[in-house]
């Protein structure tokens, strides 16, 4: 007598792996059930009593925190943009061009100094030593621009103080470089 098949296996291989599978799927919900007991056991003590309280406290707290570090983040954000208008005005860019206003002295004794705010609104200071005396003159300056005729000192003077900004950025740009700068230390221990 020739058996069963089915899809050209024998019935009773098909039986057997069919049986395996069964049982592998019973040892699998088994062990589902009993990991789901053990969650619901450590839900229940931690939600339960005092714990879950506690818990459900702490979670309030930590929340209220969180609401007033957000209002003194908004309440930072608004004093740094009320400083950061306060600072735009203040003399931010300097600059000193010494030089020698007559040709009898000698040692560049007099000088031109621009002070200027961010937006390159400022004064410039020119004080010409002579032998007779110091003669101190000063030029205002309305964005990087002079209504009075300027010399070649105090235009000198002027635009080193326009572009100190550009000067501290290419400087600061050539320390940024990776390859030039290595912090790593090597430590040996004898």
């Amino acid at each position: 007598m020739t058996g069963y098949t089915v899809f050209g296996i024998e019935a009773k291989t098909v039986i057997t792996v069919l049986t395996l599978l069964v049982f592998m799927l019973i040892f699998l919900v088994i062990f589902v059930i009993y990991k789901m007991n053990i969650m619901t056991r450590k839900y229940s003590v931690l939600m339960s009593g005092k714990k879950g309280a506690d818990l459900e406290k702490i979670i309030r707290v930590r929340f209220k925190e969180m609401d007033q570090v957000k209002a003194n983040a908004k309440r930072i954000t608004k004093e740094h943009k009320e400083i950061k208008n306060l600072i735009g005005s203040c003399i931010s860019k300097v600059s000193l061009v010494k030089y020698d206003a007559f040709n009898e002295m000698a040692g560049k004794l007099s000088f031109v100094m621009a002070l200027l705010d961010d937006e390159n609104t400022g004064i410039i200071f020119n004080a010409m030593h002579s032998r007779e005396g110091c003669f101190t003159y000063a030029k205002e300056i309305i964005k990087g621009e002079s209504y009075i005729p300027l010399s070649e000192e105090e235009k000198e003077a002027l635009e080193k103080a326009k572009t100190v900004d550009e000067e501290i950025e290419d400087l600061t740009s050539e320390a940024d470089g990776d390859d030039e700068f290595s912090f790593d230390i090597d430590i040996k221990e004898d």
